[in-house]
């Protein structure tokens, strides 16, 4: 029975540290590729880690929403929100359980099975568009309340849910075509 239990716990841990490590790799690659793109604090058109957000939790569960949660707490208390504990936070907690509402939500509305084994395109689909929903709006809503400049606006949101939802069907792509670009090379190879 403790046998059991270390192992899942270090699987446990494992998501969280591979969901908190791949989201950091991410979110700074998306920083430099669209500094041009930027559209207010917190606000790209193109937000490559939304679709990796979706994804860690889709697949993780739990781990990968705290993992998430995790590191958007130290990238918002590092950054541009350094200091503000509280807006970290708040911050945190949207970034990597937005996405988990989202799941909790497809799971049991869309008949979605917890391993992804019936993920169709429109289901994906609905799964972006949730997410990239809940998560510009939590997020625009905070950052109104917690009175940040140039945040909270109408424009804000819709910026941020475009940003979201483009920047999931881009990494969906480049999954796609990475993994058939590989498929391709072992082909060859043989």
């Amino acid at each position: 029975m403790l046998k059991v239990l270390s192992s899942n716990f270090a699987g446990w841990l494992f998501e969280f540290a591979l969901s908190s490590v791949l989201y950091l790799i991410l979110f700074y690659l998306n920083d430099w590729l669209t500094t041009e793109l930027m559209y207010g604090l917190g606000v790209h058109w193109i937000y490559l880690p939304a679709g990796l957000r979706l994804f860690l939790i889709l697949i993780f569960g739990l781990p990968g929403a705290l993992g998430i949660g995790f590191s958007s707490f130290l990238l918002s208390y590092y950054g541009v929100f350094s200091q503000d504990l509280v807006a970290c936070i708040g911050i945190a907690l949207i970034s990597g359980f937005a996405p988990y509402l989202a799941r909790i939500f497809v799971l049991n509305n869309i008949q979605l099975e917890p391993d992804l084994s019936n993920l169709s395109l429109q289901k994906l689909m609905m799964c972006i568009l949730l997410f990239a929903l809940l998560s510009a709006g939590l997020h625009q809503w905070w950052f109104s309340i917690m009175g940040l400049e140039d945040t909270g606006t109408i424009n804000h949101f819709l910026v941020m849910l475009l940003g979201d939802i483009l920047g999931s069907l881009l990494l969906i792509a480049i999954f796609k075509y990475g993994i058939q670009l590989l498929r391709n090379t072992r082909k060859i190879a043989r």
